[in-house]
């Protein structure tokens, strides 16, 4: 009979959560620093664990054409910042919406993971078990929308 390998984490047993597949994605993150003169910059927290994100934008009729990030995380908000960065540039800000949101249902409501260029997201569908870990999951996705939000603020 074949197992699951698990790792214990201080008392949790994590399973699938830390697969060698996140792990993989996580270590190939883009190298990471700001944009200089960036259209918005935002940084985001997990309360529960202290992972921590900070993304720049620079974008034009709704492209983004440039990103910048730095993270501070767990594996799991690493391997979703790593995907984020490596796809954003020449996205369209509304995809980017839709991808967050895709996300946010693919952990919270059992959604498909996103596909395409996101394809690799699929590795965190075992985090929807985990609700202490959604939150860094979703930082960098959530700090890219509220850099569209600051940028929207401004051009009203």
């Amino acid at each position: 009979m074949l197992h699951k390998q698990t790792i214990n984490l201080n008392g949790f047993v994590m399973g699938e959560i830390y697969s060698l597949k996140i792990m993989e994605i996580a270590a190939k993150a883009p190298v990471a620093g700001q944009l200089k003169n960036p259209d918005a910059q935002v940084k985001r927290v997990s309360r529960v664990c202290g992972s921590s994100v900070e993304v720049s934008v620079k974008v034009r009729e709704g492209i983004v054409r440039e990103y910048g990030q730095e993270t501070n995380c767990c594996v799991l908000g690493q391997a979703s910042a790593s995907v984020l960065a490596a796809n954003i540039v020449g996205s369209a800000v509304e995809e980017i919406y839709a991808l967050r949101d895709q996300m946010e249902a693919m952990l919270k409501q059992g959604g498909e993971p996103p596909g395409g260029k996101w394809d690799e997201l699929k590795h965190l569908q075992p985090v929807r078990e985990y609700g202490a870990r959604h939150a860094s999951t979703m930082l960098a996705f959530n700090a890219a929308v509220e850099c569209f939000e600051q940028i929207r603020a401004k051009q009203t």
